[in-house]
């Protein structure tokens, strides 16, 4: 199971890309297995040497009676101090931002990848939407052709 951030290939020109664990309660895992999260508006931030997700929507899990959890909590992401340190180095350059790309599960537990991405302008928003366009194009009539 993989949850997307389509937006994010299209707000943003991803530079680097890390994986971290995310740090979840039990009602939270049981609701993203059922695929019930959403990764549009999030952001990643560094603070005090750690690594937290803003704004990650998880939907709460319909059997967790009184153990829910709030459906967009901050969540601390796992790392280790020297990818902390890299990224810190580089989202500190201004015009970039640390996003998260996908969810998805490694032997059972979370993962979330992250990018160092810089946003795009309409005009390269445009540009990347007319490449895709093109190569679709191309790939339909090379199919046609054999």
């Amino acid at each position: 199971m993989e949850i997307l951030n389509r937006k994010a290939r299209y707000d943003y020109e991803i530079l680097d890309k890390y994986e971290a664990g995310i740090v979840l309660t039990g009602t939270e895992i049981k609701s993203i297995r059922k695929g019930n999260a959403n990764l549009k508006d999030s952001y990643a931030i560094v603070k005090n040497g750690e690594v937290y997700l803003l704004n990650m929507y998880i939907s709460e899990y319909k059997e967790g009676n009184i153990f829910n959890h709030d459906e967009t909590r901050t969540r601390k992401l796992l790392l280790h101090k020297n990818e902390i340190n890299k990224i810190n180095a580089k989202i500190s350059i201004k015009g970039l931002t640390l996003v998260p790309v996908k969810l998805y599960f490694i032997r059972g537990k979370a993962k979330i990848q992250l990018a160092v991405a810089k946003g795009k302008h309409t005009y390269d928003k445009k540009e990347t939407i007319k490449q895709r366009d093109i190569k679709r194009e191309t790939d339909k009539m090379l199919k046609n052709k054999y």
